[in-house]
């Protein structure tokens, strides 16, 4: 039987999905972070199947999301987007300590993952921590220095921003250190799967497709990088992504 199991790692509310059986046991670990407006318990489907394989799978809230969801305006959550996702990266690294620490992952086996802006965390963790063994990035962009001055851009033309120009360049000096695209060496060949639908109206198909198609080459193992598109799929996970993400952990983690 699958158990889900409320934990609390320092301030961030998680999800953890695993067999109840091994709930005691070392066992393979996937993080998996929720998108944008999104919650923990969205990604419950998919962490069910993944732990029917024998992972534990952990969701954890994102700031200002789920159970950590302030009363705040709309747009200064938007406009707090890049800091939630350097804030995923530091708190991933809670997490992977909090279960290393109760001896409860197997042979260091730890694996990420996300959609959106899970995707894009998933992306900044693999230039921050080596100790991440496998990745699979759903719908997300690796070159976010890039992708926060588009998305600076198109609030310009909405209107006036609450920050001032001197607030937006600093920003991007911070994303810089956490930019896969600007460091891919540090993917170390490490299995990494890539999926995007081609008609992705909010995160750029051609940021991720771009991207494995430079580094496909730095790869030694190709078995190792893969880019799933989809035709005709805008900015939602299909079930067959779901289950090619499966897969992909199934196999290599």
């Amino acid at each position: 039987m699958i158990g889900i199991y409320t934990e609390k790692i320092q301030t961030i509310p998680c999800l953890v999905v695993v067999d109840a059986e091994k709930k005691k046991e070392a066992l393979p670990v996937i993080t998996y972070f929720h998108g944008f407006t999104s919650a923990k318990e969205h990604n419950l489907p998919l962490a069910y199947l993944l732990a029917e394989k024998g992972f534990r799978v952990v969701l954890p809230d994102s700031m200002y999301h789920g159970e950590r969801e302030p009363d705040v305006p709309k747009l200064k959550k938007q406009v707090s987007f890049w800091d939630i996702v350097m804030q995923n990266v530091k708190e991933l690294a809670a997490i992977q300590s909090f279960f290393d620490s109760k001896g409860l992952i197997l042979e260091d086996r730890f694996g990420v993952a996300g959609t959106s802006m899970g995707g894009i965390t998933t992306s900044a963790a693999l230039s921050q921590y080596s100790w991440i063994k496998v990745a699979a990035i759903l719908m997300g962009s690796p070159k976010i220095t890039v992708y926060a001055k588009t998305l600076v851009e198109s609030f310009k033309k909405v209107g006036d921003l609450p920050v001032t120009e001197e607030m937006i360049e600093n920003l991007y000096e911070q994303l810089e250190d956490y930019d896969l695209s600007k460091q891919p060496e540090k993917l170390n060949d490490r299995p990494l799967l890539f999926w995007h639908g081609e008609s992705d109206s909010v995160v750029p198909f051609d940021h991720s497709y771009t991207f494995y198609d430079e580094i496909q080459a730095i790869y030694q193992n190709k078995d190792n990088i893969k880019f799933i598109k989809e035709p005709n799929q805008n900015h939602k996970v299909s079930r067959s992504a779901i289950l090619e993400t499966v897969k992909w952990f199934e196999k290599h983690l």
